[in-house]
């Protein structure tokens, strides 16, 4: 592809520019290292670094635009210079240009919440895939081109390889893309410029504060994303949670809502919650989904809603998705060898998530089984969370092992001793501190007896632990698998 760079930034708020407008523009960049001939190199204020340090680096490299907030005080003759109120989101309205605006060509959905993005993008790509159509899948998970799986970085992807994914899938034949939208994302300006056909929220509890600074800030981040909606979109909110209206307050196109307890638009009633799926009554018909839990029925019901609200078939859409499972390190069962223990590897690592995961194997449980639970808490991260997550894993389990989840450049012990400081004293007695993720899971494998439960809980899909900055192999659900068979359990 190639640009004149006037074509570019037509799309954008210019305060000044010192250079050709009809600079050919062949590629788009964030990092200097990549800004060669025919790149434009956008310098980004980020939380650790100002991309407006690396400017000197993009131009020698033949960088023929940058785009920035601030002008460097030696200007190369050789480069245009764009002067721009806000780098990220003119990078994320010239990245939709340069790939050609392809989410006004699809039927782009995007998932927001504290907890199950993942599992709603996931389920929808997978039902929709069953339904007939070629699909994109944007996720913590994985990203999907039809049935390309392409690794993914982050929860939302930058802007430019956002709308590089999104050109890729257009042009593999995807007519629909669901993705997760994280609070991130919308501060960072990387869906800036995006045309959505419908927007989904799932709930809002603690988490992130550690970037956002307050929940205020935090619940008008997830609100930013629904406020930018198109008036031919949708926003389909969960009217059970205390802010799910909220999340409707500016929006322009059609607001929709689902229930388990009262009137919406789209409506659940929970028959049973068992160890083998849940049975729900949806707009008036029984079905009977492989998935398990009351978080997971809400989950059910926005997938169901966003569908028959995207046009399919109301009978269609029910028939498929009880059929289909869950996303990977989202209650993922893991049954040891002798089939006595089940071990159940979950991605909870926010207060909320856990209690939700906790109170779903209180549901099902016998009452002779123990649940044993493995829990951390992240590095450099909501540090108010961690005495809240170990308070509740030693009230709602029989044993609760505190260990590392991915400390990165915080010390193990510290962070430990921040969760232990949440167990209540009548609770302390209930309770093993194991900074060794591998052996926290190897004793709480230990330890359980024929029947019991084993949760894993903080990393889910993860296959990794990071630790000063350096990744290492760590996949829970193998990590658990391999202590079954070392055990004989």
């Amino acid at each position: 592809m190639q640009f004149p760079l006037s074509a570019l930034t037509t799309a954008i708020a210019v305060r000044a520019q010192h250079g050709p407008a009809d600079a050919s523009i062949t590629s788009l960049t964030l990092d200097s290292r990549q800004a060669g001939p025919g790149a434009v190199f956008f310098a980004l204020r980020g939380t650790a670094t100002d991309g407006h340090q690396f400017i000197p680096k993009a131009v020698e490299q033949g960088a023929a635009a940058v785009v920035c907030e601030d002008l460097p005080a030696e200007l190369s003759p050789a480069t245009t210079y764009v002067q721009v109120p806000d780098s990220a989101e003119a990078m994320a309205r010239m990245a939709a240009e340069f790939y050609g605006q392809p989410s006004r060509r699809l039927r782009l959905v995007g998932v927001t919440g504290t907890n199950g993005k993942t599992t709603c993008a996931t389920m929808l790509h997978k039902l929709f895939r069953e339904l007939g159509y070629r699909c994109g899948l944007l996720s913590t998970v994985q990203n999907q081109i039809d049935e390309e799986v392409l690794p993914a970085t982050h929860t939302t992807p930058d802007a430019i390889r956002l709308n590089e994914l999104l050109a890729r899938m257009l042009k593999a034949g995807c007519t629909h893309v669901f993705m997760e939208v994280s609070s991130h994302s919308v501060v960072q300006h990387r869906i800036t410029g995006l045309h959505f056909a419908g927007g989904i929220f799932t709930n809002l509890s603690h988490d992130h504060l550690d970037y956002h600074g307050t929940f205020d800030a935090y619940i008008k981040a997830k609100k930013g994303f629904f406020d930018q909606l198109p008036k031919s979109a949708f926003a389909l909110t969960n009217a059970d949670d205390k802010r799910g209206q909220v999340m409707l307050q500016n929006v322009v196109g059609r607001r929709e809502t689902y229930s388990l307890r009262g009137a919406a638009t789209f409506r659940a009633r929970l028959i049973e919650n068992a160890v083998h799926g849940l049975h729900l009554e949806v707009d008036g018909r029984e079905v009977q989904f492989r998935l398990i839990g009351v978080f997971n029925a809400y989950n059910l019901l926005a997938i169901y809603g966003a569908a028959v609200l995207l046009g399919e078939d109301p009978t269609e859409v029910l028939t498929v998705l009880s059929g289909l499972t869950s996303a990977p390190g989202r209650f993922e069962p893991v049954v040891s060898g002798k089939g006595r223990i089940t071990g159940i590897v979950d991605y909870a690592h926010t207060p909320d998530a856990l209690e939700n995961v906790l109170q779903t194997i209180a549901d099902i449980r016998q009452p002779s089984q123990q649940v044993i639970t493995v829990v951390g808490c992240g590095g450099n991260r909501d540090a108010a969370k961690r005495p809240v997550m170990a308070k509740l894993a030693a009230q709602l389990s029989s044993r609760a092992v505190l260990t590392s989840d991915n400390p990165r450049f915080e010390d193990p012990t510290d962070i430990l001793a921040q969760m232990q400081a949440g167990v209540p004293a009548a609770d302390q007695g209930k309770v093993l501190t194991i900074p060794d993720r591998r052996e926290a899971i190897k004793t709480a494998i230990a330890l359980a007896q024929p029947g019991d439960i084993v949760l894993v809980a903080g990393k889910g899909h993860e296959a990794y632990q990071e630790i000063k900055g350096v990744k290492t192999d760590f996949d829970d659900k193998q990590v658990v698998q391999e202590m079954f068979d070392m055990l004989g359990k």
